[in-house]
């Protein structure tokens, strides 16, 4: 990447003893490799507000859509200290570069999504975000965000990953004087990506990029980052993969043997049927990709969106 890849992420997940207990919720993936990839903004709302450590346990109450942040034991009403704090940072991490962001799951402050929120009688009866985690998504709408736990899973895992690295390539887009030909170049090089997501989107992305020369940049770019990263925010599925892989094998028919092509196609339907992982497909196509020297695919990220030392693309 020509720049450094900047990932928020809560400071307990790091090792560092910032909870209420004074413990900490190390996670060994995020910090054994994720950590080589990455530089990570560490972030923890409850210890920056001021509430220190240890501190009393807080929880969400009241109305799902506006909760408060509480003491468990007191009822002390923290709402307003967190939101202050909230609106400071938000302006801070605005002028960070963020390509993604990881929160501690269930945190009345930092959670995502299924929080416990209670009623004035002590009793759950919803669930929600937490407040940093609210406000973080609604202020940074592309932003790729995705709890610890979630990341426990390989597909999640490399759909989190995906979109951080395809986020960074288009801050760096950004950065660069968009020409016309570089913004044609950067919606080719993700064609098969795109089309592994959403296939539906991929096709209006191209139909706009035909189009370009007649928006001004900035709607263009408005336009585009949005549907990008919706495109990407779909999950990919074993269905769409295949439909690639057959489109990448294409590229081949006439460079490759009877049995060459029937080893590709049977690996592509081991794939299908889950028996072997994705990575086995691609491994061949990406032989044949150097092999003939084949330029367009050469440049496809969907061949390559992460470095193969995250250990992704390994699950079925």
């Amino acid at each position: 990447m020509k720049r450094a890849i900047k990932i928020g992420v809560s400071s307990c997940l790091l090792g560092n003893p910032v909870r209420y207990d004074g413990g900490h919720k190390r996670d060994d993936y995020i910090t054994t490799i994720l950590a080589k990839q990455v530089e990570f903004v560490v972030v923890c709302p409850e210890c920056e507000a001021g509430f220190g450590v240890p501190r009393k346990a807080m929880r969400l109450v009241g109305d799902p859509s506006s909760p408060r942040l509480v003491v468990r034991e007191t009822g002390e009403d923290k709402t307003e200290a967190m939101n202050r704090w909230i609106s400071t940072k938000l302006k801070e991490l605005s002028k960070i570069e963020l390509c993604g962001f990881i929160l501690k799951s269930k945190s009345p402050s930092c959670g995502m999504e299924r929080v416990k929120i209670y009623n004035g009688k002590g009793m759950v009866y919803s669930s929600g975000s937490g407040l940093f985690g609210a406000a973080l998504s609604a202020r940074f709408p592309f932003l790729p965000v995705e709890e610890e736990g979630r990341l426990h899973d390989e597909g999640l895992r490399e759909h989190f990953i995906v979109r951080i690295f395809a986020y960074r390539r288009w801050l760096d887009l950004l950065a660069e004087k968009t020409t016309s030909a570089r913004i044609v170049e950067f919606h080719a090089d993700h064609k098969y990506l795109l089309m592994a997501h959403s296939p539906a989107i991929l096709r209006e992305l191209g139909r706009l990029t035909a189009q370009v020369k007649n928006y001004s940049s900035k709607a263009f770019l408005r336009i585009y980052e949005t549907l990008f990263m919706k495109a990407l925010n779909t999950k990919s599925s074993i269905k769409k993969n295949v439909n690639v892989l057959q489109h990448l094998a294409g590229y081949f028919k006439k460079e490759l043997t009877a049995d060459e092509r029937e080893e590709l196609a049977s690996l592509i339907e081991e794939y299908r049927n889950g028996r072997v992982p994705i990575l086995a497909p691609l491994t061949l196509i990406k032989h044949y990709v150097r092999k003939y020297h084949a330029e367009y695919l050469i440049r496809q990220y969907y061949l390559s969106p992460h470095p193969a030392e995250l250990l992704l693309r390994n699950h079925p």
